[in-house]
């Protein structure tokens, strides 16, 4: 019979479980409340309140942010991208295969969601300079990394909770290397795939649907010509403070069709073209009253908003931004670079309400015009990526020997087992610091302390399952009967659900929960639990079939202009093709 600690803890799961899949509270914010409801209530101990913050996975995670930043900042993840420049050819498949292969290698050793920002833009310009569609190799760059990140015990924040959890149950250690059997094979299935059968699914962002058409600007741009009797005329826009009473923007100038090189500072004549950018009720009264004419079958696109000078570009938001959470009206960062926002894109969504107002999230992407020069200066900003340029590569050659040493360095003393890997990972953080492959501010601001404090409440809240009884319930009603088929449908079981939830959820959050469930039900079925361990481990490290299961998808997916649907055509053949190689080849490798 469930006792009432058991009854409180499942329906913290399940409140928690419901909020990260409705998706409008902060993850991190979810734990938080989590981590104290289980407090209040006494469902956990005052000494393991901290059990997640001082837990192993977490530190070594955090560790690992500071060893990724220092790869990042001395130059050598971004120089071995724009290598694939010679490498990649000339044909779609042979650039989808050397980005998404460069991607696995790296991901193994580095946090993916690094190398998914710096390949972004390099994936795009190398796609569009052969005249492909970008959308037809950034979900195999996102999928890619995270086919690499699950062949070293580093290579995901999952594989660091679940060994975590299975070392805190007396469980031997997972081997740096231990995964790249089973990662190895999920690396070949994964391209093999993506070349032979994922390429058809792909789908084709076309040149006219991208940058204007994607964000459907048609619905608040607006053309007006200025007429013989309009004041404005001898007027710059500057000057005439239109703008500053209506917050009407001027995107641009057109004269005699073409456009100008500093529209707001050139004086207006009769015939003149304004393109207006805002309310539509508030341009509708500027015709009005400034006597302007609004162009009928005007189709605005991406050369009525360039010049020679200006020009628009599109803008990640990345992990770690210091412009998330805030508004655009609270931050300088645009006006200080003298950029205009046209538009602001949330997962594939272009958003309407006044942008001025609108708090930034990561991976919004932002819709920008303004001078060349103006562009340029951002584009080197940790705070926003350029997707449709290159920045100058900046290789500081021998920080960049010192940032690799490192990683060895930590990679063959956990291999060799010197040392546990979260001392490594530690020693491997402080190095980079030392050596001044980045500075202590820089390390700082490399740790996503949204997941630190993820793990901060999930861990916490797995232990309050083991300690209810919760586990023990679940395993002898729910996941003993699948045993009863045999431990290959308990493996395949727990996969399943494991995948399924990550597909809605956190992938963190969801093998938190589930490790401390496969830990019971082997204890009653008398079997080793290291394979379902493995299982629950790649399930929730891979997520392939919505935009946002795993934060790499979420990144691409306004700058692949893609929708969710694309995701789930091309993702979950390969779910299906990972779980039946997953329960294939577990027991094989890890025998129960």
């Amino acid at each position: 019979m469930a006792s009432l600690d058991m009854v409180l803890v499942g329906i913290i799961v399940i409140a928690a479980m419901a909020m990260f899949i409705w998706g409008k509270v902060r993850i991190d914010v979810i734990a938080l409340c989590v981590l104290v409801l289980l407090f209040v209530l006494g469902l956990i101990e005052s000494e393991h309140v901290l059990y997640g913050l001082a837990n192993q996975a977490t530190v070594t995670l955090a560790a690992m942010f500071i060893i990724s930043e220092g790869l990042v900042r001395t130059g050598l993840v971004e120089w071995t991208a724009r290598k694939l420049d010679h490498l990649a050819g000339k044909t779609e498949l042979r650039l989808m295969l050397f980005l998404s292969l460069t991607a696995a290698i790296l991901s193994a050793f580095i946090i993916n969601a690094a190398i998914v920002a710096i390949f972004i833009p390099v994936a795009m310009v190398l796609a569009r300079s052969r005249k492909i569609a970008p959308s037809r190799v950034l979900i195999p760059l996102s999928y890619a990394s995270q086919f690499g990140g699950v062949c070293t015990i580093v290579g995901s924040s999952t594989n660091l909770i679940v060994n975590s959890i299975a070392v805190n149950n007396g469980m031997e250690p997972f081997g740096f290397f231990e995964f790249l059997p089973l990662g190895l094979a999920m690396v070949g299935a994964g391209l093999v795939y993506l070349a032979a059968v994922g390429r058809w699914l792909l789908p084709v962002r076309k040149a006219e649907a991208e940058q204007v058409d994607k964000y459907r600007l048609m619905d608040y741009l607006a053309e007006l010509q200025v007429t013989e009797k309009s004041p404005l005329i001898g007027q710059t826009w500057e000057t005439s403070k239109v703008g500053d009473e209506t917050r009407i923007e001027l995107a641009n100038l057109l004269r005699e069709t073409k456009a100008v090189s500093r529209p707001s500072r050139t004086r207006i004549k009769p015939g003149d073209i304004l393109l207006l950018h805002g309310n539509i009720e508030q341009i509708l009264q500027i015709e009005s009253k400034y006597r302007l004419k609004t162009l009928k079958d005007a189709r605005v696109k991406d050369q009525t908003l360039s010049s020679h000078n200006m020009k628009i570009s599109e803008v990640l938001i990345p992990p770690g931004s210091n412009l998330i959470g805030r508004t655009l009206h609270e931050s300088a960062f645009f006006r200080r670079h003298r950029l205009m926002i046209l538009a602001i894109q949330r997962r594939g969504r272009t958003i309407r309400e006044r942008l001025a107002d609108i708090k930034l999230r990561e991976n919004d992407t932002v819709l920008l015009q303004g001078d060349k020069d103006d562009i340029a200066h951002i584009m080197n900003s940790p705070n926003a990526i350029v997707t449709n340029e290159l920045t100058d590569l900046y290789l500081r050659r021998n920080r960049a020997f010192l940032a690799l040493a490192v990683v060895l360095a930590v990679v063959i003393l956990t291999t060799l087992n010197v040392m546990p890997v979260m001392l490594a990972a530690v020693l491997g953080a402080v190095a980079m610091v030392v050596t001044q492959c980045l500075t202590i501010d820089e390390a700082y601001k490399a740790v996503d302390w949204k997941i630190i404090f993820l793990l901060a409440g999930v861990l916490p809240l797995g232990l309050a399952l083991e300690e209810s009884g919760a586990t023990l319930w679940l395993a002898d009603h729910v996941l003993e009967p699948l045993g009863g088929n045999g431990s290959v449908a308990l493996l395949a079981a727990l996969y399943f659900i494991t995948a399924l939830l990550t597909e809605a959820m956190s992938n963190n959050a969801a093998a938190a929960i589930l490790a401390p469930i496969a830990l019971s039900a082997a204890a009653t079925l008398k079997i080793d639990p290291r394979p379902l361990l493995v299982a629950i481990t790649f399930a929730a490290s891979t997520s392939f079939a919505t935009p946002i299961g795993y934060k790499t998808n979420t990144m691409i997916y306004s700058p692949g202009g893609y929708r969710f649907s694309d995701f789930t055509r091309v993702g979950v053949p390969l779910n299906l093709i990972f779980w039946g190689l997953a329960v294939l080849l577990i027991p094989l490798i890890w025998p129960f």
